[in-house]
């Protein structure tokens, strides 16, 4: 009897393995196929999609993608919403509301929220969950539901090549400055000078970047070491095989 039983639990999990490829092999399919691209946007109709970026799949919500530039480059991580307007099939105008630079990276489950206008520069990326608003809610009249109060909306900008950390939230009016750090979990309104790191909640600054005595307070971690000119890759992974190879030489127990 266990002899049948352990032809029986064999059976069932060679079914099992196989059933576990299929269902992974049609979701990568989907995966691809689902994917939002400049010459495969589906049922979307954005302003603007460069070359080379892509949405992955699934998606989160979009909508008014007729005022959403996107440019080249760019990676869209899956469940990231998009939205210009406070609601789907609104006339915007004639400019883009959403200006999106080039090699720019949205996290998974990120949010940017434009209902007014909000610009992100080029080569900015930004963590997982990160959660960008033109809107902020209105608590003026106490004897209102604050979800009735008719929203306040202030333009947004963020400056080319900035990292924003796993979590953050940026909120209305804020002015981000280039090659700024946002820490993970921070949460920025205001204005925020080129080069400094930025973190707590409120987001204050806690380093920066000054072209006489560079940054302030110092930075902890030595700077990495350039790689020299004319070095290729395929000599870098021989030197890191090398590299390997050679740990432990002298040890006769190779530790």
């Amino acid at each position: 009897m266990t002899k049948s039983k352990n032809v029986f639990s064999s059976l069932a999990a060679r079914r099992r393995d196989l059933g576990q490829r299929v269902v992974h092999a049609v979701w990568d399919w989907v995966q691809r196929t689902g994917a939002v691209t400049a010459g495969h946007p589906g049922r979307l109709r954005f302003g603007a999609i460069g070359t080379g970026t892509r949405l992955a799949f699934p998606l989160g919500t979009v909508f008014g993608e007729p005022w959403i530039h996107l440019g080249a480059h760019c990676i869209i991580g899956e469940q990231v919403t998009l939205t210009a307007g406070m609601m789907p099939d609104l006339d915007l105008g004639a400019d883009p509301i959403l200006r999106i630079g080039d090699g720019v990276v949205l996290g998974r489950g990120s949010h940017i929220i434009a209902d007014t206008s909000v610009t992100i520069g080029s080569d900015c990326y930004f963590g997982p969950y990160v959660y960008v608003t033109s809107t902020n809610h209105s608590y003026d009249d106490p004897q209102q539901p604050i979800g009735k109060q008719w929203p306040r909306m202030d333009p947004v900008e963020i400056g080319a090549g900035c990292w924003v950390g796993t979590g953050a939230v940026i909120l209305p009016g804020a002015r981000i400055g280039r090659n700024v750090v946002v820490a993970a979990g921070a949460v920025v309104r205001g204005e925020v000078p080129d080069h400094a790191v930025v973190a707590g909640a409120p987001a204050r600054i806690v380093r920066r970047w000054h072209p006489e005595s560079g940054w302030q307070p110092p930075l902890r971690t030595p700077p990495p070491v350039p790689i020299p000119d004319g070095v290729t890759p395929d000599e870098l992974v021989a030197l890191e095989e090398w590299s390997r190879s050679t740990d432990g030489a002298g040890d006769p127990a190779g530790g």
